[in-house]
């Protein structure tokens, strides 16, 4: 299936909604440190329900932890600063959307290293700033996972 990445989350809730979502679509959840919760915290397990046995999660302690980790996947950042709707890509099992903390999105540097087909954006309207991180990832996971016709 799909992995999902949150480098740097700061809301526990959102990562626990983001939890339960990877649960349901057999997604893997990797989480880049460090962390704005601890991952007992109260409301990201209220967040997630009884969800987080069943959700395949991993951390890693630094953004070069999570480089190693994906290899030679692709990989998909989503920002604001994106050029590509997250619509265009011809998505395939095992790639990895990448998404920044709630307050700052993705650094540039990271952007500035993938092509531009690679950094995805979810379209809205002029002049608002962002999504919520755990909307935009299921609309963008769901997006992916649609287009292997949910296999």
């Amino acid at each position: 299936m799909f992995n999902v990445a949150l480098f740097e989350p700061e809301i526990a809730p959102n990562t626990g909604n983001i939890i339960r979502l990877c649960a349901n679509s057999g997604s893997r959840l990797h989480l880049i440190h460090p962390l704005g919760f601890s991952l007992e915290d109260r409301q990201l397990r209220r967040a997630g329900l009884d969800y987080h046995d069943l959700a395949c999660l991993q951390q890693h302690e630094r953004l070069e932890a999570f480089r190693l980790a994906v290899g030679g996947a692709r990989l998909f950042a989503c920002s604001t600063r994106g050029k590509v709707d997250h619509t265009v890509p011809d998505y395939r099992a095992g790639d990895f959307l990448l998404f920044g903390p709630e307050s700052r999105g993705l650094p540039q540097a990271l952007l500035d290293e993938l092509p531009p087909t690679q950094t995805i954006r979810v379209p809205m309207r002029p002049g608002n700033r962002s999504l919520n991180l755990s909307n935009a990832v299921a609309i963008v996971l769901y997006e992916a996972w649609r287009q292997l016709r949910f296999a």
